[in-house]
């Protein structure tokens, strides 16, 4: 037998038409699902079957770096490869609702449910994500364009919150249902900003004003947090899919005219990006995040709401350096392309519970939901173009008010490919959320 020295391809013809074994490898290794090569993929999935036999599978990092990995990146895939579905965010959608349904109906094994639960719980790194997006995408912007947008961005939110809350109770009249009760458990949990800062204080608040039970009114209103979320997720892939045919009214991820990102720019001014300016960035993110914390414990400002306005204090103030910027960039950049669908699995299996979501799927709430999203979603379209704004952008915006908290801005911002957005969609959930909540609880002390 003939050996084929290494270097040699392999049954190389006189016409050399075959190709090297090592490039079929790599070859190979250049084929991912999401950014996991393949080859790494079926290894993986060996590995997680033999840790399931053997019961070491557990919550240790490397372990759901991996699991997280495979599992958010394949539902991420399989939602891509939708026909029409995929223009319109099924990809979000999947690495979210996917996981929920599994969870509940206990498709996944015990013991990864339970690693996978413990180390979304343990770690919250929902917020690292949320600190890297935000302090990179706010650093890596135009300072002017920032300043602007955030002073106009109220105005869309504010006009779709009041048209969304007015249009929603109207819609759930005419189909029958009490007035009140319309507005106070399905519109307004829907524009209260998520679950931990919406419908757990709304809940707690109704049931100290009624001398209800604060289970009972909370089960009510977290499904519409949830498909309000949903709907929202939905609507805003579909605008990401009209701005690809209607160029003209979307800035492709900048709010506004002018505010391109300033990362290309800082890049140019500091030279080469190098590991330890990306790392510096990583800390100055997780710093302001920190900094976000003491404030909220301080003044009760939430705390990405709190590190939000640090980070734009310090762009307005200029006190990043141009390579710190650069670096904060390429953070936000990573945490964009390898974290947003591991973390979506995450959450889909910890914190959104299947069966409440299918709880309120009726006619009536579906009407409702779709009436109070679209219009708030439509409301900012057209203020947002009457005050010069991308009019797609700031639609996208009015529905991260109805999301699923921080959760729901990774969602959203998913499905429309808007993740440099996440600044404002905080001011949305956050500040829109809060505002929601407490006009609601003085509305309802005064009519009940």
């Amino acid at each position: 037998m003939t050996s084929v020295p290494l270097d040699e391809p392999l049954g190389a013809s006189a016409s050399g038409g075959r190709t090297d074994w090592r490039t079929l490898w790599w070859a190979l290794l250049d084929v991912r699902i999401g950014i996991v090569p393949v080859p790494v993929f079926v290894v993986l999935l060996a590995v997680f079957a033999g840790s399931v036999v053997t019961g070491s599978l557990t919550h240790e990092i490397n372990m759901m770096i991996a699991v997280l990995a495979v599992c958010g990146f394949s539902c991420g895939e399989l939602g891509k490869r939708l026909p029409v579905f995929r223009h319109i965010g099924a990809a979000a959608i999947f690495a979210t609702f996917i996981p929920s349904a599994l969870a509940y109906y206990q498709v996944l094994p015990a013991q990864m449910l339970k690693s996978v639960v413990e180390f979304t719980k343990f770690t919250n790194f929902l917020y690292l994500f949320i600190a890297c997006i935000i302090v990179g995408s706010v650093l890596s912007m135009n300072r002017d364009a920032l300043v602007k947008g955030f002073f106009k961005i109220f105005m869309p939110l504010a006009s779709g919150a009041i048209a969304a809350g007015c249009v929603g109770t109207l819609v759930g009249t005419l189909l029958g249902l009490d007035a009140k009760h319309t507005f106070f458990y399905i519109v307004a949990p829907i524009m209260s900003g998520g679950v931990g800062e919406g419908a757990i204080p709304l809940s707690m608040g109704y049931a100290e004003i009624l001398n209800g039970n604060q289970g009972e009114i909370f089960a009510q209103v977290l499904p519409m947090v949830m498909l309000g979320s949903l709907m929202a997720i939905l609507m805003s892939g579909l605008l990401n899919f009209i701005g690809k045919r209607m160029p003209h009214l979307t800035g492709n991820g900048q709010l506004q005219p002018g505010s391109a990102s300033h990362f290309a720019e800082a890049k140019k001014h500091s030279g080469p990006i190098d590991a330890n300016t990306v790392a510096a960035a990583g800390m100055f993110a997780v710093t302001l995040y920190l900094m976000g914390v003491m404030a909220q414990k301080l003044v009760g400002l939430p705390a990405p709401v709190a590190m939000l306005f640090i980070a734009v204090l310090i762009k307005v103030l200029q006190l990043a350096s141009p390579s710190l910027e650069a670096g904060a960039g390429v953070v936000y950049k990573f945490f964009q392309v390898a974290v947003t669908y591991p973390l979506l699995f995450a959450m889909g299996v910890a914190v959104t519970p299947w069966d409440k979501l299918m709880s309120a799927f009726n006619l009536q709430n579906l009407i409702i939901i779709f009436c109070t999203v679209a219009t708030h979603m439509t409301v900012g379209f057209f203020v947002g173009r009457m005050v010069k704004m991308y009019p797609i952008e700031t639609a996208i915006i009015n529905s991260c008010n109805c999301g699923q908290g921080g959760t729901g801005d990774v969602a959203i911002l998913t499905a429309a490919n808007r993740m440099q957005l996440m600044p404002f969609a905080q001011v949305a959930t956050r500040i829109g959320g809060a505002i929601t909540v407490t006009l609601s609880l003085i509305a309802m002390a005064k009519l009940m």
